[in-house]
């Protein structure tokens, strides 16, 4: 059977990690309505939201991502709990 496995980040969201959690309700209700092709979500998550650049002359910011935007914890915790409760 086909399968899949979405990414709610980059092209999903628009590449704004605040969209995330939208893209993960549209996932999400797909589950609920009986979609069984997602097997997978995959989510840019970190400590604290956002991302930071590396720059010498500030120290960096304790969980937070230097690459991608992502998402901070309490956020991802609300968009698993919602994941993890449309499927039946």
């Amino acid at each position: 059977p086909e399968r899949l496995i979405v990414d709610a980040s980059h092209d999903n969201s628009g590449k704004d990690h605040t969209r995330q959690p939208v893209v993960a309700q549209d996932v999400a209700a797909q589950l609920a309505a009986g979609q069984r092709g997602i097997v997978g979500v995959m989510l840019e998550s970190f400590l604290v939201p956002g991302r930071q650049d590396l720059d010498p002359t500030r120290p960096l910011a304790y969980g937070q991502s230097i690459t991608d935007a992502c998402m901070g914890w309490d956020t991802t915790v609300q968009v698993l709990e919602g994941l993890a409760s449309a499927r039946v």
